[in-house]
């Protein structure tokens, strides 16, 4: 035992083990828990802890409070996170990413629609970006499945790209601001659709259906929001093991390229090594190729896995613009925290010069909220109100929002390297987050304002703000860094998800995408590396 960890938990290394996952997000968390189940033996190592479920309701109500940060519900930042940015834009990398069991889905909205057909050939399609190597019907018997374990809630036959079967729970019922929003899309020609959520309209595996806490970001007090520690606890009553607070710090290979061992530290300072058959990095966007250029060595001293020096580059994110109108009624909203309906009507190019998601939102913040400009009506944030003007005005009850996530085509410049000037508390270089914004997107938000405006002036509401196009809202949606592609000189991983350079080493989640689409991408990570488990176990 680990004695001086302090916590009794048992952290040393386990026997030679078929499978070591760095991670344990939705990506890691589904390849662990099939391959547990198929009888391989698996070893999780987490940088985080483990969050006691018992725990949410002490954080929902942290969260509530005025002014907390968001950072702090989930034990976000410090030292342990440090991180630099570069580029035209200071990407607050901390405010989303949770370093604990389950990853980033403790922290997350739950939105889970599927990518479409032209994702995956955007380069033949319309010029742009690069083509996956797979496409959308390799994928989709995985969506379904994917569907299944995260308890999608949904309805059958909108738009969207073709389903081979139902989903797994009905959508909920449309909030009233969106009734108004779809009558006013529909006479100006635009689809909309319920917003398929990983949330449960009602129980559903062993999970309570949603009661509306709607503090579903940061924290879903009551579990109706799926987040991947579920699956991680499947994996282990299947076998797995799984090591918290493990922060890995750099991959062993021998003479002839094979990935052999994890080196991880414990929290009482002790580096330890996890002996494996096969690797799979599931650490996101920004610590899977810290982690391959962490582990540079003599034979690979531009890190692991970048014999094409595309380790890092054609980061994309979800840049978020949006617009507030006011009616002239109330439309009496109540916080529900989560979205019911969108619009995938200017998905794709053919409508416009940009690809965007419309959301609709109309979650009002509260007085004290108002008072302080602490809050937000969507992604657009509110000015301070005080006085007279805060007593007398029911605005939060005469607000809603059309927000547009934009597509954000992959840039090699765009890319996470490592910051040699600044270090971590373990001394190692910290990530340098380098992103900007090409006039394809600065487009695409202006064609996307266009569209909001007319929504809420056929609603009969009056555009009063938006967001400033130089500092969008991000939906905290970090892809690329490890982009799969046929050519080992164009890209990190193949179709498969196993490295060109490593074959035992695969990389699982968003940093695999070689673009990035519109749509939220937790589906496609959650397909793509069940996809990924299939060959890992064929290949043990």
């Amino acid at each position: 035992m680990s004695a001086a960890d302090g916590d009794g938990v048992e952290r040393s290394p386990s026997p030679r083990a078929d499978v070591c996952i760095v991670g344990t997000g939705v990506a890691g968390a589904l390849v662990g828990h099939r391959l547990a189940e198929a009888g391989r033996s698996v070893v999780f190592l987490e940088a985080g802890e483990w969050f006691d479920p018992a725990s949410r309701i002490e954080r929902m109500e942290f969260a509530i409070r005025p002014d907390t940060p968001d950072t702090r519900v989930w034990d976000m930042g410090g030292k342990r996170d440090r991180y630099s940015t570069s580029g035209t834009l200071d990407y607050p990398l901390n405010n989303a990413r949770v370093k604990g069991v389950g990853g980033t889905t403790l922290h997350w909205q739950g939105n889970t629609p599927r990518f479409h057909e032209v994702d995956f050939e955007l380069a033949s399609e319309h010029g742009l970006g690069v083509d996956w190597p797979i496409s959308y019907a390799d994928l989709s018997p995985y969506y379904t499945t994917a569907e299944a374990e995260l308890g999608v809630a949904g309805s059958a036959g909108d738009e969207g790209p073709p389903r081979e079967a139902d989903y797994p729970l009905p959508a909920f019922p449309k909030r009233y601001s969106d009734g108004l929003l779809v009558e006013a899309c529909e006479r100006l020609g635009i689809s909309t659709r319920d917003a398929p959520q990983a949330r449960n309209s009602e129980p559903y595996d062993g999970r309570s259906p949603c009661i509306g806490f709607s503090t579903c970001l940061p924290v879903c007090p009551s579990g109706a929001k799926y987040s991947a520690d579920v699956t991680v606890r499947k994996a282990e009553a299947a076998g797995a093991r799984v090591i918290d607070r493990a922060r890995v710090v750099g991959l062993e290979h021998d003479d002839d390229g094979a990935i052999v061992a994890a080196r991880y530290v414990t929290p009482d300072g002790v580096e330890h090594r996890q002996e494996a058959r096969h690797f799979v990095l599931a650490a996101g966007a920004v610590e899977t190729p810290r982690l391959l250029l962490l582990s540079a060595s003599d034979a690979y001293p531009d890190g692991l896995a970048n014999s094409s020096g595309t380790v890092g580059r054609y980061l994309m994110e979800h840049p978020v613009v949006g617009t507030v109108g006011r009616t002239d009624g109330p439309l009496d909203p109540e916080p529900i925290g989560f979205l019911t309906t969108t619009s995938e009507a200017f998905y794709g190019y053919e409508r416009g010069p940009g690809s965007f998601v419309l959301e609709f939102r109309s979650d009002p913040p509260s007085v004290l909220d108002s008072a302080l400009g602490g809050d937000a009506i969507g992604d657009v944030r509110q000015p301070a109100v005080w006085g007279d003007d805060l007593v007398a005005g029911d605005f939060t009850n005469r607000e809603v929002s059309v927000n547009a996530q934009v597509e954000m085509l992959p840039r090699a410049e765009n890319r996470v390297t490592l910051d040699h000037s600044r270090t971590d508390d373990l001394g190692n270089p910290v990530p340098d987050v380098s992103l900007s914004l090409s006039d394809h997107e600065y487009e695409a938000f202006e064609f996307a304002f266009e569209v909001q405006a007319d929504i809420l002036s056929e609603m009969g509401a009056t555009p009063v703000r938006r967001t400033d196009p130089d500092t969008p809202a991000w939906a905290h949606h970090l892809m690329g860094t490890a982009r799969m592609g046929t050519d080992p000189d164009e890209s990190v991983v193949d179709a498969s998800l196993r490295t060109h350079d490593h074959p035992n080493l695969s990389v699982v989640g968003a940093s695999v995408f070689p673009t990035g689409a519109a749509a939220n991408p937790v589906l496609t990570i959650s397909a793509l590396a069940l996809r990924a488990a299939e060959d890992i176990d064929a290949g043990l």
